[in-house]
């Protein structure tokens, strides 16, 4: 094999993310605890903002006439009046309500456009912040849809142009974020000035939120009684406050690794564990393999650096990989070193593990989805469907001497009841075939190939091991190419003949 030129880690840093592009709305959150809020109208829309305004802290008022009031409106008054938090005005508004409040909100529900006008002109006369309920041309502000964690509230916006969607996007969130986050908010707040008076700006403090955040969203707290969620948060504040002074009495921060799988490609394809650790990242060391739309999701002070290693390209040494890791880390940064695939497999995370034990730096594996498991998605089959394989081999394509793996037991590749998936095997497909044909494999045995897995520009191929070589150099030896020998993969021309293959989702 040629000798490939070796490049530094620091010589091609990746360029910085663009600037934040335009924006519909500036996302604003108003502070409202005992603030007059005005409320306009007696209908089912108008009572879901004034008990929304009211679980803010707002003092609100209703205006309608008691004869005007919707079955909702006239229950939320019950309620409201008799902790404080609403009253009613037998009346229908006029200028001289908004004059003083902290918002103004009217739902007219199906009349003209007058009325809409008229309260948006009252309220920009009064210099009062106004909403009118589905009329988005007479909004000032707009509510959008929201994810309760209080103290951490999430909103969402479309700019009042599809509601729907914004419902759609609460509800994705809604899963994401456990219950017990209000409760971590809560200590938060409690530990903030602790934090402040005792932790120095930067490095020290940063590493004790993110340590607070990683476990905000790894330690499940108990969700009742309401004990068992007392106990485990006066632990998780005992923790803290021990973490606080550990910190204080060590300087600046060590630094730590964390070796992400990006999976084959698709940001979708991350685990939620993988998107905590790119958005804590102070540097993010990154392969050519992966893509763009991975690293968009990455912390935006983050310093990225390209640190591939491609066959026949010019590639970094993974001794200067260690060695930018060891002294990024050491310099109290918090590094992560992002790969395709699966970190453990075939990504050298051995060597990089052993590098960082020797120097005492911590280090954590965040597993990823591996190539293989993408190609069985994109194909659409099981790689270990009873009726034709009893195991799953991964081997690796060629050796470090740009050969054929010695170290191989091929003549079981060929005689097991096995699907076997051949990883950075492009360049060896001849030899692949050959070798295992010459162990013994039928020429006939189905196999599959791809390259750019769960990308836009994805690109597979089926046929038989004996046309291996030929159908590799029609996708392009340029490409990151997977090849899958066994007899999961028979019936895929008949399925892609009738149906395309089923994507990743």
């Amino acid at each position: 094999m040629a000798n490939r030129s070796a490049r530094s880690p620091e010589a091609k840093p990746a360029s910085r993310p663009e600037r934040m592009g335009p924006l519909s709305v500036v996302p604003v959150f108003l502070s409202l605890t005992g603030r007059r809020a005005v409320v306009a109208g007696g209908t089912a829309g108008a009572a879901w903002k004034a008990e929304l305004l009211a679980a803010a802290g707002a003092l609100v008022e209703v205006h309608a006439p008691a004869a005007d009031l919707s079955d909702e409106m006239a229950e939320l008054l019950s309620t409201g009046a008799a902790a404080g938090s609403l009253s009613h005005r037998d009346r229908i508004w006029d200028a001289a309500c908004l004059k003083g409040a902290a918002v103004a909100v009217l739902d007219c529900e199906g009349e003209g456009e007058g009325e809409a006008r008229a309260f948006a002109c009252a309220a920009k006369a009064a210099g009062v912040p106004w909403n009118v309920v589905d009329k988005p041309a007479f909004c000032q502000f707009s509510f959008g849809s929201v994810v309760n964690r209080s103290p951490v509230v999430v909103g969402i916006s479309t700019d009042g142009a599809a509601p729907i969607l914004g419902q759609a996007i609460r509800r994705r969130i809604e899963t994401l974020l456990p219950p017990s986050l209000s409760a971590w908010g809560r200590l938060a707040a409690k530990l903030r000035a602790e934090v402040l008076e005792r932790l120095a700006p930067g490095p020290q403090r940063r590493a004790f939120w993110e340590r607070f955040t990683d476990a905000a969203f790894t330690r499940r707290l108990a969700a009742a009684p309401e004990a068992g969620l007392e106990a485990a948060i006066n632990e998780a504040e005992d923790a803290a406050r021990r973490l606080v002074g550990e910190l204080a009495g060590s300087g600046a921060p060590g630094g730590r690794v964390t070796l992400v799988g990006a999976g084959p490609g698709e940001a979708e394809l991350l685990t939620l564990k993988a998107v905590r650790a790119l958005q804590s990242a102070d540097v993010i060391l990154f392969d050519d393999l992966v893509s763009d739309e991975v690293l968009e999701l990455a912390r935006r002070e983050a310093k990225r650096l390209l640190v591939g290693k491609r066959g026949g390209r010019e590639s970094c040494r993974q001794e200067d990989i260690n060695a930018t890791m060891v002294r990024l880390a050491k310099a109290g940064r918090h590094v992560v070193r992002l790969k395709s695939g699966d970190v453990s497999v075939f990504g050298r995370a051995g060597e990089e593990i052993a590098e960082l034990t020797r120097e005492a730096i911590p280090v954590e594996l965040v597993p990823g989805i591996t190539a293989a498991s993408a190609l069985a998605a994109s194909f659409g089959v099981s790689l270990t469907h009873r009726d034709h394989a009893s195991e799953l081999r991964l081997v690796t394509g060629h050796s470090r001497h740009g050969d054929l793996p010695d170290s191989v037991d091929w003549a079981g590749l060929a005689a097991s009841r096995a699907t076997v998936v051949f990883y950075m095997g492009g360049r060896m497909a001849g030899r692949i075939a050959a070798r295992l044909m010459g162990e013994g494999l039928s020429g006939d045995t189905p196999v599959a190939v791809a390259a750019h897995l769960s990308r836009a520009d994805e690109t597979r191929r089926a046929g038989r091991l004996q046309d291996l070589e030929a159908i590799v150099a029609a996708i392009g030896l340029d490409k990151p190419i997977l090849i899958a020998v066994g007899q999961v993969f028979g019936q895929l021309r008949a399925m892609q003949e009738a149906q395309p293959a089923a994507r990743l989702a």
